[in-house]
């Protein structure tokens, strides 16, 4: 019996708020920033330098190959740094 009821109240509550709450009452949603995929692919970057750094320390890269990979790794940075700040001046424009 006990349950029924709390289930009556979870339905009732539900339909209430889905049919009720007015779109204008919700909050609007923090704006996307047009650079936070750049971001994101920036910070992904960094790390992989610095476990590349790791990995080159602990003896399991050969000289050769550590070199070329931070190379590729510092070009990809290079570009999205470039491409960030291509963004910046526009968004701060606005």
């Amino acid at each position: 019996m006990n349950l029924v009821i709390v289930v009556v109240v979870l339905v009732a509550t539900t339909l209430f708020i889905t049919l009720f709450v007015r779109g204008k009452d919700i909050p609007p949603a923090d704006p996307v920033s047009p650079t936070k995929h750049l971001d994101d692919r920036r910070a992904a970057i960094y790390e992989n330098l610095r476990d590349l750094q790791f990995e080159y320390r602990v003896g399991k890269l050969s000289d050769a190959d550590y070199q070329q990979t931070k190379l590729s790794l510092q070009k990809e940075l290079a570009q999205v740094v470039s491409e960030i700040e291509k963004i910046t001046p526009k968004a701060q424009a606005v």
